[in-house]
């Protein structure tokens, strides 16, 4: 039949995307604020200006920003307007549609310190902007405000705040001239795989990056894992550490992938880039997971009156150490699962990979269960989507057929025929 035609690619609008935040007074300087700040914030607007998203057909009640006309004081919210046809904005359908998808948005602006403040023939005022998405995404923007003379532009309203000039509708105008982003702040990694963090950036044309470090810390100690510096002969790099550097000059993409995952690997990771002007850092916080192996020994157990067994569940090369253990029985009578008390544990135990292993041990007597009864062990861990369960089962004992009790009778019969004729012969 004819080929179907291609599914056409959804066009392109811009809307104006507004996010509630809070403006943090003190001047965090990037990494600080990556960590999260501790200071009360003021009340403050975002607004993105003119950012380009795909029209999926639901935009049509999207309307532009329109800014409140109320008198300003010290206790009114600060509108940032921020233009980005400098540096493109990701991530913005999410932030656009976070709220019809029930996701949070968590929003603080704080002072930056650039090398270009207070230079050159007029002063610039420069912000940071933190954007983290419940579902992950974080997005970093260095804002540039508006450039003005004190002593020519005394006409102006300045905020009652800030300080600074205000535009005709009482916002503060800045320019995004460097982002820095990325879809996961915390990663789960299994023992032995091969794991990506990603942090992407975008530069404003008058900039250019040059450098760019990760580096992990964990418990208080930390260490450079990767370093580049832009015209030097290469990177510096710990072994199955690998940042593609032709992507990063080209695209922006400044990810790195870890090799080979060890326990000694979690911890938090910090992508820094650094322009000659700005820098900004994004947190990604790894966490190693590494299932159970669990195993019930006997599997079959049938014993005869007056007996204990004991069962042995082992549960090994689990990571972390907390891991739940539980015993139940269910038999052909009651299919329901009956909660177990009575077993007792091992000590933990941990391995030269740094996983642990611990047994727990359930004993059962004759005397207080019938056959069949079917034992399970269950196991609760992070790294299980649902709890591991494996059984044992409890048969009765084998009974003796009508040929084996005749085959018992003739065989004694026999026995004391013999007796008595030895007896009788001596």
């Amino acid at each position: 039949g004819p080929a179907e035609a291609p599914t056409p690619a959804p066009p392109f609008c811009r809307v104006d995307i507004t996010v509630v935040c809070s403006y943090v007074g003190e001047d965090v300087g990037g990494l600080q604020h990556a960590f999260g700040s501790l200071s009360s914030g003021h009340p403050a607007t975002l607004v993105l200006r003119g950012i380009s998203v795909r029209d999926d057909g639901y935009l049509d009640d999207v309307t532009a920003y329109r800014v409140s006309q109320e008198d300003l004081d010290s206790s009114s919210p600060i509108v940032f307007e921020a233009s980005a046809e400098l540096v493109s904005i990701p991530h913005a359908e999410s932030l656009l549609h976070a709220d019809c998808d029930g996701e949070e948005v968590n929003c603080e602006i704080s002072p930056y310190s650039s090398q270009l403040t207070g230079e050159g023939p007029c002063h610039t005022s420069w912000f940071m902007a933190i954007l983290k998405l419940s579902g992950g995404i974080s997005i970093s923007l260095v804002l540039r405000g508006p450039c003005w003379q004190e002593e020519k532009e005394h006409d102006a309203t300045l905020h009652p705040m800030l300080k600074i000039p205000l535009s005709k509708e009482g916002t503060l105008l800045t320019t995004v001239e460097f982002q820095l982003s990325s879809h996961n702040t915390s990663l789960r990694a299994r023992l032995g795989s091969s794991v990506t963090l990603d942090c992407r950036f975008a530069l404003a044309p008058s900039f250019s990056l040059s450098s760019l470090e990760w580096r992990r810390q964990h418990q208080g100690s930390g260490h450079s894992l990767f370093q580049y510096q832009v015209g030097s002969t290469g990177p510096v790099a710990q072994p199955k550490v690998h940042v593609d550097v032709a992507e990063l000059l080209r695209n922006g993409d400044a990810s790195v992938t870890l090799q080979g995952v060890r326990v000694g690997d979690e911890g938090m990771y910090i992508c820094s880039v650094s322009t000659m002007l700005h820098q900004a850092h994004h947190i990604i916080q790894l966490h190693v997971a590494e299932p159970p192996r669990v195993h019930v020994i006997p599997s079959v157990v049938s014993f005869e009156r007056d007996v204990t067994a004991t069962l042995t569940c082992s549960i090994a090369g689990y990571y972390p150490l907390d891991v739940s253990v539980s015993w139940t029985q269910k038999t052909p009578e009651n299919d329901e699962e009956i909660p177990l008390s009575g077993a007792w544990l091992s000590s933990h135990l941990q391995s030269r990979d740094g996983t642990y292993s611990i047994t727990s041990y359930l004993s059962i007597s004759s005397a207080t269960v019938q056959a069949p009864t079917t034992y399970s062990c269950h196991v609760s861990h992070v790294a299980l989507a649902e709890p591991i369960s494996v059984s044992a089962h409890l048969k009765a004992p084998e009974q003796k057929g009508p040929e084996g009790v005749v085959g018992g009778f003739i065989a004694t019969v026999i026995f004391i025929a013999g007796l008595s004729w030895v007896l009788r012969r001596r």
